[in-house]
């Protein structure tokens, strides 16, 4: 099993926001691995009231990695995106968002 290690690309606001209409946007993660290995994982964010960040649409993440199983059979798409989310659960991606938003210095 490939281990790859995440780190932060890129955020981009893609609509400022206002009284009625939520923040929203883009963030990229690239993992590597050990042997050079690269993957992304991307996904739309919104910005709810208060400044909490949270993904748009837990199931529409975007990703160049391919799951398998212990056996080496291509994982479904729902479980897939389960992986994904478990990635995407354990990276500091909303303190990235509150900076590309002016919240966090």
């Amino acid at each position: 099993m490939t281990r790859l290690h995440f780190a932060h690309s890129t955020t981009r606001v893609l609509v400022s926001g206002d009284a009625e209409h939520p923040c929203t946007g883009q963030t990229l993660w690239i993992g590597e691995s050990e042997d050079g290995a690269e993957a992304g994982v991307a996904w739309d964010w919104i910005c709810m009231p208060e400044g909490v960040v949270a993904l748009a649409d837990p199931m529409a993440l975007v990703t160049n990695l391919q799951f398998v199983s212990t056996a080496g059979e291509v994982l479904a798409p729902m479980e897939s995106v389960l992986q994904l989310n478990e990635i995407v659960r354990t990276l500091p991606w909303q303190d990235e968002v509150q900076r590309a938003l002016g919240l966090l210095h």
